[in-house]
């Protein structure tokens, strides 16, 4: 289960050191391989692979009424390994689509990660935390 946020920086080739935290878990889970992909949301979500093979057999399961999200998710998904210091390449089309330029915030999803542009993270963090709690959290004890 990966949970946290770390604030990162892609370097001037748009890769992303892992947070050692995490290297050793994605290493003996999924041989450092990964699969980014966009979310509906404007961030990327970054799985491990075996992770990823469940995401998308559900995925490529849904009905011919979510094409559009089909092609989205896995039209978009690409594959990628770790090198050997822990660093992954996110493609330049990715990061357009995510608004990722260079300074991001990665946060622990459980079985997977969010990559978000840092300034797009904190701008909807602070929107959200200016509302309501949804409904789902009435019964909810904190």
């Amino acid at each position: 289960m990966f949970q946290g946020a770390s604030s990162l920086s892609l370097d001037a080739k748009g890769r992303l050191s892992v947070p050692t935290r995490h290297r050793d878990v994605l290493s003996a889970t999924a041989a450092g391989q990964l699969t980014i992909t966009r979310h509906p949301h404007g961030c990327l979500m970054v799985f491990p692979r075996p992770e990823w093979e469940k995401f998308r057999e559900r995925i490529a399961a849904l009905p011919m009424s979510a094409q559009w999200w089909k092609r989205i998710f896995l039209g978009n998904a690409m594959d990628v390994d770790m090198d050997g210091t822990g660093r992954v390449l996110i493609s330049p089309e990715l990061r357009t689509a995510a608004g990722i330029s260079k300074d991001t915030m990665l946060l622990g999803m459980g079985n997977h990660f969010e990559l978000w542009d840092k300034a797009t993270y904190e701008a909807q963090e602070a929107q959200a935390m200016q509302g309501d709690m949804p409904d789902v959290f009435k019964e909810f004890s904190f």
